[in-house]
């Protein structure tokens, strides 16, 4: 276990071996939580980027003619419009 110091503006610093653990990089968010025991978590915040793919198609699902907008209106015909 490692020692860290809080600094007078309440700042930490993430040890380098937990910041390549956990692949974080400067700039990125963190979400910190409190456990009951007063505990700190720090959970990074995924990036929407990295999410991209974790989904795999709907067998039988035809995506390809969804408008990108969910709220257009779709006609009868299953077209946009009328």
């Amino acid at each position: 276990m490692t020692s860290i110091a809080i600094s007078p503006k309440f700042q930490i610093v993430i040890p380098k071996a937990i910041r390549a653990v956990l692949n974080l990089r400067p700039g990125q968010r963190v979400e910190v939580k409190l456990d009951a025991s007063g505990r700190v978590f720090l959970e990074p915040e995924l990036d929407m980027r990295s999410a991209r793919g974790f989904l795999e198609p709907i067998p039988g699902v035809d995506v390809t003619d969804v408008p990108n907008d969910p709220e257009s209106p779709v006609g009868e015909n299953g077209k946009i419009g009328k």
